[in-house]
Order: C-alpha cells, then sequence, then structure tokens
C-alpha cells in the first residue's frame, strides 16, 4: 500500500491525571473512508483534534506524507492540505453560500499585498470556491444567505468550504449529525465521490452509515483502539460487539 497520506503515531493526550487518547495509531489513505467509532467519551473528537492541530498530543507523532507535523499549528497543516468539518455547524450565517466558500479559499491563499483589491477580482479564491460548490451540488444556492438553509445542505456548505481549502484530507465530525434520511444520504453519496481524491476520516455515531459506507473502521474505548479493520471484520469481532456493538448488529 502507497504511504499514508495522514498517519498517527502512538498518540497520547493526557488532561491532568485523565489519558483521553492512549497509544492510538492509524493510516488515512487516499481512496478510502477511514471511520472511527466509540461511545461516548471513547477519545474520538479528541483524536481528531490533535490530527488537525487543535489540540497537541502528549506523546506520539502525527505525520503527513511522511513529513513530521505533530508540533504543526492548525493554520499549518490546513494550508498543507488538511481540512476538517466540526460537529457543529461553523459557517457565517449572514453570508451566502458562494461568500462562505470564497473566505475558505481566501484563508487558503490569503494574498495581503491586494488589500485595496475587491475579493471578488480574486480569481483563484472565486474559481475554488465555486469548484467546490459544483462538487457538493450547491452551485444552485450560490447566493443564498447560508443560514437560511436547510440543516443538510449547511452540513454541505461545511464540507464544500473544507474543498474550497485545496485539502488532500478531510477530517470530517460528525457530518450526518441531525438529518434525515435523504439527506444523509446526499452527503453519504459525496463521500463516496470525494473520496477518488482525498483520504477522508469519518467519525459517526450512524452505524448504518459507517458499515455501509466505510472501507476501514477503527473502534476506540475509553480512549484506546479495541479493534481496526473492515466492517466484515468488525462487525464480527467478538471484542466490539461486546463492548459498542451489543448484539452483533449495525445499528446503535
Amino acid at each position: 500500500m502507497s504511504e499514508a497520506m495522514l498517519a498517527a503515531r502512538g498518540i497520547t493526550r493526557r488532561f491532568g491525571g485523565l489519558v483521553a487518547v492512549n497509544d492510538v495509531s492509524l493510516d488515512l489513505h487516499r481512496g478510502t473512508v477511514h471511520a472511527v467509532i466509540g461511545t461516548n467519551g471513547a477519545g474520538k473528537s479528541t483524536l481528531i483534534n490533535i490530527l488537525s492541530g487543535e489540540l497537541l498530543a502528549s506523546e506520539g507523532q502525527v505525520l503527513m506524507e511522511g513529513q513530521d507535523i505533530t508540533a504543526w499549528p492548525q493554520p499549518q497543516r490546513a494550508r498543507h492540505g488538511l481540512g476538517r468539518s466540526y460537529q457543529r455547524s461553523t459557517i457565517f450565517p449572514e453570508l451566502s453560500v458562494f461568500e462562505n466558500c470564497r473566505l475558505a479559499a481566501q484563508a487558503d491563499n490569503p494574498r495581503f499585498w491586494h488589500w485595496w483589491r475587491h475579493a471578488n477580482e480574486c480569481t483563484p479564491s472565486r474559481d475554488r470556491a465555486y469548484h467546490a460548490l459544483e462538487r457538493t451540488g450547491l452551485e444552485g444556492r450560490a447566493s443564498t444567505p447560508a443560514g437560511l438553509l436547510p440543516h443538510g445542505h449547511k452540513r454541505q456548505l461545511e464540507i464544500a468550504m473544507c474543498l474550497a481549502g485545496h485539502p488532500q484530507v478531510l477530517l470530517l465530525d460528525e457530518p450526518l449529525a441531525g438529518m434525515g434520511a435523504e439527506e444523509t444520504e446526499r452527503i453519504l453519496t459525496l463521500l463516496q465521490d470525494l473520496k477518488a481524491e482525498h483520504a477522508i476520516l469519518l467519525v459517526e455515531h450512524d452505524m448504518d452509515a459507517v458499515f455501509g459506507n466505510a472501507d476501514i473502521i477503527t473502534v476506540m474505548v475509553n480512549g484506546s483502539v479495541i479493534a481496526c479493520g473492515n466492517p466484515v471484520d468488525i462487525r464480527a469481532n467478538p471484542q466490539v460487539q461486546s463492548a459498542y456493538l451489543g448484539d452483533g448488529t449495525c445499528t446503535h
């Protein structure tokens, strides 16, 4: 297998006497949706915050295409091709859908020496924003104030904003939260489309979505990894069934 786009090696994070993440390692590859599952408090969000640079690891390394980025702050990781979404919407509701994407593109490609020019004149940022909207199916809502979008489209917009930053790796923290069946299917179709060009980490509680769409699943309990493998192996794993899936089904 080719070198991982993003890798964690022995990641541990302590908060005083609490070990929130304990010696976690994983690899993210282009063309793969890698899901991380676990009950509340398992350490999933802490892990994704460490990978994105919002938190520093107490121990271990974060590597991007073999380069050690453990000490890099989040903006530097983002400029290097690491994009992420959050559990809660982080859009600018008063701005249009297009303007949200354009801001994300400009953050990745700032041009401080052009401060006197109107943002519309920044062709690279404008092109990236339109391309991101096309990839996520939001081009028809470009002029809509983001705050007026239905919940599912807001989550699509967050992914579009990630794409506008031209990432190689996508870290998606519960993108399906609060969605109905139709909205969920739309996002899952989008992820399958995006994985050909990106490495995707998916933190998600919807087990039907995870087992139906992930290529690799890592299971965390109390900050530690108890299993990692393909959906068939994870579903059949007795330790996973006992700790998380209960009766061994993918419904939770």
